[in-house]
């Protein structure tokens, strides 16, 4: 039998731990080590970069950590795949090539390419199609010790390396399914081991600093994610679910090698730090690749008003009035306000007794949300509610970014593979496709037996995690113990989750249910009105809604408590 293929994670976002490619490297046994820099803020922030200089455009970073990690990886064998090349991965290439040379290094580095469409859509800053493994695959099956793309999937880092050494075809969907599960569970890095974990008090030791990552592979595609001894954090069952929800949809997650579907997907704890994923069946393929594309969408700006005291709502009803009234000439395109009551009464300190009134205003031109939003905030200094003062002076207005996802037939865009020696391979995409359809929402089990019951948050007997996907964001909510899986799948509704987000009541809401998680998952659509890089809400990346909704009190059966 072929033995497993390990596979580490040494970042989940541009900006990570900078150490982690030493400390996977040096940590344990690696056959290849991944690295995950993009997301759809990055894409915006690679492309202002290429604005200012034409051979930028990919995540600086990775070269300061590869400096001191080639020679260990080398020397190892251990094989690194990144998307650090981000919009100009051969540029990135002959980086790395540089860097080997003035290390003294004898390094194969090849690369992928072809997901660039923003020439195709007029007043993109960058429109990137998002591929699969299989440029990956070329690269490696080619010798190259070093392999850097641009836009692809999150978990193409690991179904590439996967379908090249087992020699996946495109056909082996049930095998290709299984790597994207643990693709999907090592991409966020430290997720998988601990981080932004709901129960992060229960982990052995606390979170600390927890370890990156690894999932061993085995041919079939079963997969078991771990990692390296003696790191910090942890791996179980509850840490791999959360992840495995975060930032997705229905049962199917569908990709451009195929469509893994989550309602098949079995963990089994393995032992220490050990879970096994298993069972996960596949699908072909959607016949369309999803297309981000990011453009600038005006400018933005900012005024946080501090209330303090008494009549909070009348206070925060004058200042509303006023700077109407002021930006009532030339107001902007949109206006926000939010009232934050971080008050309470009879407050030790002043900060405890002040609520926060943010203004958010947009408007394509800057002087709108700039010297105009900034004069209309400052001349109420003395002419407004009592206690007058703001959190920092108005600036001049930010530039913001739109992210929008768009779908491309996937015949009609040409990835390739740029060997090391040079050679351009194309990589031709898959022979079979399958539309999506949603999945019909399977039998729940019998509802529990009415008894006795306790007006108490939703997180002691729930997990959650949620993230954004453009303007959408995600609630994954799983039950702790079979027992309590009955009673979360009943009650927590779609209307039972409105009323628990009112943020929510007037968006589309879907709820997907997964059994074998004991899990359902929110799709709340327009949430984030145009993404992250938009800042439409106080939390824009929905990072800390899944908190939120934990805290919400609920009648909870005391037989769960």
């Amino acid at each position: 039998m072929t033995a497993p293929l390990r596979i580490g994670n040494a970042s989940g976002f541009y900006g990570d731990r900078f150490d982690a490619l030493r400390e996977m490297l040096t940590g344990g046994e690696l056959d290849v080590l991944t690295g995950d820099y993009l997301a759809e803020l990055t894409m915006l922030i690679l492309g202002r970069d290429r604005l200012k200089d034409p051979r930028a455009g990919y995540a600086r970073t990775f070269l300061r950590q590869l400096e001191e990690g080639l020679g260990l990886a080398l020397e190892r064998g251990v094989r690194i795949v990144t998307n650090a090349g981000g919009l100009n991965p051969a540029g990135l290439a002959d980086a790395v090539r540089e860097l080997a040379r003035r290390l003294g290094l004898s390094v194969r580095v090849a690369h992928v390419e072809g997901d660039d469409l923003t020439a195709a859509h007029p007043g993109s800053l960058t429109a990137h199609a998002y591929f699969g493994g299989f440029g990956i695959a070329a690269c490696l099956t080619a010798g190259a010790d070093v392999v850097v793309t641009g836009r692809v999937t999150d978990a193409a880092l690991v179904t590439g390396p996967a379908a090249a050494h087992f020699g996946w075809r495109p056909g082996d969907h049930d095998r290709l399914a299984g790597a994207v599960v643990a693709g999907h569970v090592l991409e966020c890095g430290t997720q998988a081991t601990g981080g932004n974990y709901a129960f992060f008090g229960e982990i052995p030791g606390g979170i600390g600093h927890p370890g990156f990552p690894l999932a061993e592979i085995h041919e079939d595609g079963t997969a078991v994610v771990t990692k390296h001894p003696g790191t910090g954090g942890a791996v179980d069952i509850g840490t791999v679910t959360a992840q495995l929800l975060y930032e997705t949809g229905g049962a199917r997650y569908p990709g451009p090698d195929v469509t893994a579907r989550l309602d098949t997907v079995r963990l089994e704890r393995d032992g220490a730090d050990r879970v096994r994923i298993e069972g996960v069946r596949g699908e072909a393929p959607p016949p369309t690749l999803k297309v981000g594309r990011t453009r600038l969408g005006g400018f933005r700006g900012e005024v946080v008003f501090v209330l303090t005291g008494l009549d909070i709502e009348a206070k925060a009803d004058l200042v509303r009035a006023q700077m109407t009234d002021a930006l009532a000439p030339s107001p902007p395109a949109q206006t926000r306000w939010e009232l934050v009551r971080t008050d309470r009464p009879d407050a030790p300190t002043e900060e405890t007794a002040s609520a926060l009134l943010r203004l958010v205003v947009r408007d394509p031109e800057e002087h709108v949300v700039g010297r105009s939003l900034g004069a209309a905030a400052v001349e109420l200094a003395l002419a407004s509610y009592p206690g007058f003062h703001v959190l920092a002076p108005p600036g001049k207005g930010a530039p913001y970014g739109v992210f929008e996802a768009g779908w491309v037939p996937q015949e009609d865009v040409r990835q390739v593979a740029v060997l090391p020696g040079g050679e351009r391979r194309p990589v031709p995409p898959p022979a079979g496709t399958r539309a999506l359809a949603a999945v019909p929402e399977p039998g729940l089990p019998a509802p529990p037996p009415a008894g006795p019951v306790r007006r108490a948050p939703l997180g002691l007997v729930a997990g959650a995690r949620s993230g954004d996907k453009g303007g959408d964001a995600n609630v994954g909510v799983w039950a702790r113990t079979d027992d309590a899986w009955p009673w979360l799948a009943h009650t927590l509704t779609v209307d039972r989750f409105r009323e628990l987000v009112p943020e929510s009541r007037e968006l589309p809401v879907t709820r997907h249910v997964l059994p074998r998680l004991r899990a359902l998952n929110f799709v709340v659509e327009g949430l984030l009105g145009d993404g992250v890089a938009a800042r439409h809400r106080f939390d824009p990346q929905a990072k800390a809604l899944g908190e939120w909704l934990r805290a919400r009190h609920l009648d909870l059966p005391e037989a769960l408590l």
